[in-house]
Order: structure tokens, then sequence, then C-alpha cells
């Protein structure tokens, strides 16, 4: 099944990725060679990196291993990837849950290896408020409308690359993003 431009397949695919920038806190869906979309996102606040119990953001290449959340309202509160019953509202005071979709993510490099036992996922905030800051606890962080859009986009095996530097504005206004940084290794995890 082929997917165009600005356009979703029903269950993703793989063939689609996305760049992850911590400088700027934005998330570029690519399909093809082609920038689609940015998203803004929120990497952790303890820094980066990928050893177990840091609380970081792996820096580096991963991929999708598993989708899930399908069909769950946005907000929807997740436990343990099993949803609760319960909905919050963007922004509900008190505690900080996953909501409405989750995207779990496996490592590719050394400097990602551990992403998966640790439970690096791409999902949900009710905290929309702190998007845009480096907040997490080592996932990736999205609004709820965001994360359910991207969803739709990305297949199990899509490239999923964790970037320091920044995506790159042109006077036009579209994004784009060094394709060499993203694929290098990532020093010292």
């Amino acid at each position: 099944m082929a997917c165009l431009i600005l356009t979703a397949c029903s269950y993703g695919d793989p063939k689609n990725r996305v760049i992850v920038s911590v400088k700027d806190q934005k998330m570029l869906l690519v399909q093809g060679s082609e920038p689609v979309k940015t998203y803004p996102i929120s990497t952790s606040k303890f820094g980066l990196g990928d050893r177990r119990g840091s609380h970081c953001t792996p820096v580096g290449r991963m991929e999708v291993a598993k989708k899930i959340g399908r069909g769950a309202p946005s907000g929807a509160v997740f436990k343990s990837r099993k949803r609760t019953g319960e909905v919050l509202k963007p922004n509900a005071p008190g505690r900080d849950p996953i909501v409405s979709r989750i995207i779990w993510l496996n490592g590719k490099q050394r400097s990602t290896r551990n992403a998966y036992g640790r439970f690096i996922y791409i999902h949900g905030t009710p905290e929309e408020r702190t998007i845009g800051n480096p907040r997490s606890y080592g996932c990736i962080r999205m609004k709820s409308k965001d994360v359910i859009d991207l969803y739709r986009y990305l297949g199990v095996g899509s490239t999923v690359d964790v970037i320091r530097g920044p995506l790159v504005h042109t006077p036009a206004g579209q994004v784009y993003y060094s394709p060499d940084e993203a694929l290098q290794p990532v020093a010292g995890n």
C-alpha cells in the first residue's frame, strides 16, 4: 500500500521516518526524502544518554518496535502499556501519565542499545504546556493531537533518529536536516 505526501496509511508506513532535534525540541516527519511536517516535542530534563536508570533520552538511531493505543480516545491514560479507562484533558492538574498513543522504540546503535528495555517511547502527555522544553523522564513527549497524527504515519520498523543539533530552516520556511548528522554515531554513551 503506497502512501502519498500528507496522507497517512491506516497502520503506518515503515518507510516513513522521523528526525528528533534535541536542540530545537522538534520532530520532523519525512516521507521518502521529503520533509512533510514538524511537531513540537519534549525530550528528557535529565539530558542525553542511554545508561539504564539515567532517565536520559538516547541519541542516535532507533526504530519503531511496537505501536500501542490504536483507536483510543485523545487523552486515554496508559499504565504498563494498558488503558486504564481514564481520559485526561490537556493540562489537567495532577500527575503526568502516558496518554493517547505509545510508539515503543528499539535501539539500532550502540548509543541507543538500551532504549527498548528502558521503555523509551514517543507518547502523549497531558502536560502539553511543557511541550517545547526538556521535561520528560527519557521518552519523547508530544501533544495528544500530534502523537495521534504521527501514529498514523509511522509503521513498525520506521526509523527514528534523535540528533543533538538543529533542524535547518530555509529562507522559504521549509524544514530540513543534515542527513550526515542524523547518521553519526554518538560518542560517550
